[in-house]
């Protein structure tokens, strides 16, 4: 083997080497970007379901008297933000609930919301 060819052997080695470094680097930023954009996700739905919280307690449990109809709509709003199947589900049994079921069913809510915070 003559040493041009074993320089050329040398730097195929090499370049081989640094692709598959590279291909693994690349392979290693992408498991990050989802992780990032799945912490992000995670983040952005536990700060509704907060929002969310924060109004039903505030508007609703500690209300004095019958809530309005623009709190009404702003909390149906909220809820609707949060784009979470069992919480829009749960909110309907609230504000469908008779007078004797609307604590238990204003419990459950509250307690499914608290449960859903960073499921």
């Amino acid at each position: 083997m003559t040493r041009k060819s074993l320089i050329l052997l040398i730097a195929t080695a090499l370049l081989l080497i640094v692709l598959v470094f590279s291909v693994a680097g690349n392979f290693m930023l992408w498991l990050n970007a989802k992780s990032i954009t799945q912490q992000v996700n995670t983040y952005r739905y536990n700060e509704k379901v907060l929002e969310f919280t924060k109004m039903f307690v505030g508007l609703v449990l500690k209300a004095d008297g019958e809530v309005s109809f623009e709190n009404r709509l702003a909390l149906e709003n909220a809820v609707r933000a949060i784009k979470d199947e069992s919480i829009l589900l749960q909110w309907q049994k609230f504000t469908k609930a008779s007078d004797l079921e609307v604590e238990k069913e204003a419990k459950n809510l509250f307690q499914l919301l608290l449960d859903k915070i960073n499921q």
